[in-house]
């Protein structure tokens, strides 16, 4: 990177400072792990917790029942018309956590 990019970096609005702060990291040698659509998807996970776990402290065990089994369902239904693949592998994460809940609370 050249020090005029760096210093257009440097200069960016406050509203870019998330990106400015990572693409310094970056240029520091700091290596992030890979974006993971499935698992923690990056527009659940701001505020400092993810939104599962917010709707899961909130919600009864029976409506934790509905909405993994209702978000499993969404994915399957639509993988042919939208997510393909990715789609499957969110109906499974919603499954293994429903699993979870199922097993290890009675």
């Amino acid at each position: 990177m050249t020090r005029e990019e760096l210093e257009e970096l440097y200069r960016a609005p406050a509203n870019e400072t998330e990106d400015r702060h990572r693409k310094l990291l970056e240029l520091a040698g700091v290596i992030f792990p890979p974006p993971d659509p499935v698992n923690s998807p990056s527009h659940y996970n701001t505020g400092g917790i993810e939104c599962f776990d917010a709707m899961s402290a909130m919600l009864t065990r029976e409506e934790m029942i509905g909405y993994l089994r209702g978000n499993s369902f969404k994915y399957r239904w639509r993988f042919r018309h939208k997510g393909g693949a990715e789609d499957l592998r969110k109906a499974e994460w919603y499954e293994k956590k429903l699993l979870d809940l199922i097993e290890n609370s009675a």
